[in-house]
């Protein structure tokens, strides 16, 4: 008999098998994101678009409960169809992030975003990164080839690719964050230390040459200079705020609605996001959330540690490593450790393709953590 594309377990099985804790977790995390995206919501944003003050915050709610029923979705799918639809998907969204140079929408000197009738404004990007994981870790994992190097060929050349549409947007925030999750892979796949070290290096020189001696990424290096010293530039001015809201923040902050970023910062409720939390609730409350992320981290490793198949292995770490490392981004611009590449926070920060792309991998997650029946 020909099997079906999609098999589904019933709920009963699915609610036995699922790991209850990391699905608490994702929930937990998401709706926190809902209850700072309603007091982080950016009066200034608003007054441009002339909506109410919550116009952001409906917008993440809708956002969310459509992330929950892909979580749930990609969650309840058997896990060769969840391949299956990883490819088609990834495919797809590959012809998008093509598309993006020439029909996208510039916003700020970048063509990142894409309009389309049924999806207004996506990110392409967003949807890539999550099925790259799987795409990447497939082909590591493919009985087709029996040589190592050439599978890390092949997925060496599929990075190059999307590196490339990437950097033609340009991004060079997502370039570095899907290069980085790619090395890791290979890494724990059992690389060479030393090849892969110089990989990395060569790749930030490229990276280097490229914003420095090309006019497309004049914004790009200004921003670099500007962070390397401050007094070469004015490109500071929303990290210097952010620092400086952190501070003022202190352990336990200023009170709900009492922060004044959010009405300085028009990206408040995206890229700075740790900072209004930081500002309105306390340095304490940040701890509690990286305490948060870091118990997501430990409980996704321990079931990478208890798992013998080596492509679920690969997966799982992959998409624990890209949430983690976008965390550490974002964190990362907002006590200006780096220069500003506009990441949002995992779970927390208003954005759409954010949004789902996050629940995406949520889903993958829980559907190669389940208990085996």
């Amino acid at each position: 008999m020909r099997e079906k594309f999609f098999s589904y377990i019933s709920y009963y099985q699915w609610w036995k098998s699922i790991d209850k804790f990391i699905l608490s977790l994702i929930l937990f995390l998401f709706l926190i994101g809902l209850f700072f995206s309603l007091v982080s919501t950016s009066l200034i944003a608003s007054d441009k678009l002339e909506t109410n003050t919550y116009f952001f915050f409906f917008k993440h709610t809708i956002f969310v409960i459509i992330g929950f029923f892909v979580i749930f979705f990609l969650s309840f799918v058997q896990e060769k169809q969840l391949y299956k639809l990883s490819i088609i998907i990834f495919c797809l969204s590959l012809i998008l992030l093509f598309l993006v140079p020439i029909v996208g929408v510039e916003i700020k000197g970048s063509k990142r975003w894409i309009d389309l009738i049924i999806l207004p404004r996506i990110q392409p990007v967003e949807f890539v990164k999550p099925f790259l994981i799987v795409v990447i870790s497939l082909i590591i994992c493919s009985q087709k080839f029996t040589n190592l190097n050439l599978k890390y060929l092949i997925s060496f050349l599929l990075i190059i690719f999307v590196s490339s549409l990437l950097i033609l947007q340009p991004d060079i925030g997502q370039t570095l964050l899907i290069g980085i999750s790619w090395l890791i892979l290979i890494f724990i796949s059992g690389i060479n230390i030393f090849f892969l070290t110089s990989i990395f290096i060569a790749s930030i020189m490229g990276l280097l040459s490229m914003v420095f001696y090309f006019e497309r990424f004049l914004y790009i290096k200004k921003r670099l200079l500007s962070f390397l010293d401050p007094e070469t530039g004015t490109h500071n001015f929303q990290s210097d705020k952010a620092l400086e809201s952190i501070k003022s923040g202190g352990f336990f902050g200023k009170g709900i609605g009492e922060g004044t970023l959010k009405n300085q910062v028009p990206e408040a409720h995206t890229d700075y996001i740790i900072s209004v939390i930081s500002e309105e609730f306390g340095v304490i409350f940040i701890i509690i959330i990286l305490l948060m992320f870091l118990i997501f981290l430990i409980s996704v490793l321990r079931k990478v540690h208890n798992e013998n198949n080596e492509k679920i292995k690969l997966i799982l770490t992959g998409s624990i490593s890209l949430i983690l490392i976008q965390a550490m981004i974002h964190i990362g611009v907002n006590i200006s450790l780096f220069p500003t590449t506009g990441m949002t926070l995992p779970f927390l920060s208003y954005g759409g393709s954010s949004i789902i792309s996050i629940s995406i991998l949520s889903g993958i997650i829980l559907n190669l953590t389940k208990r085996k029946l």
